[in-house]
């Protein structure tokens, strides 16, 4: 097999595409990564996690992180998940973030507000604690994070993903076309972000592809024609190992298969 190289600019910052891998159709190419995303399953992992989260809050939020300089009991949640991002070049930590469902109990929003009821009885993943490096890698990173947060999404067959964004990084997700959970309250005290305020955005997983196809979105080939082998979430039992049942929720999931 023959393998051409080049360059495509994500965020700003450069990745090394790999074109013509066999185990990919036409409309696929490869991206290598100077780095790998994956699920921190060591203790290891969760304190590089954590050294990162609490880098990255103590820019931003200081107050909120000097909250952070120890795992979390919700880090060892059953339902929830911690991302890493390491360097390839010497496994330094560049960026994490924590996912939760609401397998087990409700998401950690739900402690200050009521969802709708167009998220009641759904299957909703809650993105929190996303920290990266600064600089160019840095958005990659965040990329690549939110990447991995979609597909955990839809290996889990979750409905909705949900997040609290505050001030300007909420503009961040809605350029992602996440969508107002409530348009008309703006930003909400989270007891869990220690009341700062935030607003509740959702996106809905199934539908993805074709709306953002139809809104031509700029990242649209990076999530959805472009295969990372450096961001690996494990086999797919890892998932239904995790999953239980909580009242309405996951229901429709099929284990067996």
């Amino acid at each position: 097999m023959k393998v051409h190289y080049g360059v495509d600019v994500v965020n700003d910052s450069p990745v090394l595409r790999l074109a013509g891998a066999e185990l990919h159709d036409e409309k696929t190419v490869v991206e290598q990564l100077p780095f790998t995303v994956s699920i921190a399953r060591s203790d290891e992992q969760l304190r590089k996690a954590v050294t990162i989260r609490h880098a990255a809050y103590a820019r931003h939020v200081p107050a909120l992180a000097e909250l952070m300089k120890a795992p979390e009991p919700c880090d060892h949640d059953e339902g929830s998940v911690v991302l890493l991002a390491e360097s390839k070049l010497d496994g330094s930590p560049l960026g994490t973030m924590r996912i939760q469902t609401n397998r087990y109990q409700p998401l950690a929003i739900e402690q200050s507000v009521e969802l709708p009821e167009w998220l009641q009885d759904c299957r909703l993943a809650e993105a929190t604690r996303l920290g990266v490096g600064l600089g160019r890698v840095g958005r990659v990173v965040k990329t690549m994070l939110f990447k991995a947060y979609f597909q955990y999404c839809q290996e889990a067959e979750v409905d909705w993903m949900v997040i609290g964004g505050r001030a300007p990084l909420d503009r961040q997700y809605e350029a992602l076309l996440f969508k107002d959970v409530f348009p008309e309250q703006g930003f909400i005290p989270l007891r869990h972000a220690s009341n700062i305020p935030h607003r509740i955005l959702a996106f809905e997983v199934e539908t993805a592809e074709a709306r953002w196809a139809e809104a031509d979105h700029p990242l649209f080939d990076f999530v959805f024609r472009t295969h990372h082998p450096d961001l690996d979430l494990g086999e797919k039992e890892f998932f239904y190992r995790r999953a239980a049942r909580y009242p309405g929720v996951f229901d429709r999931m099929d284990v067996g298969r």
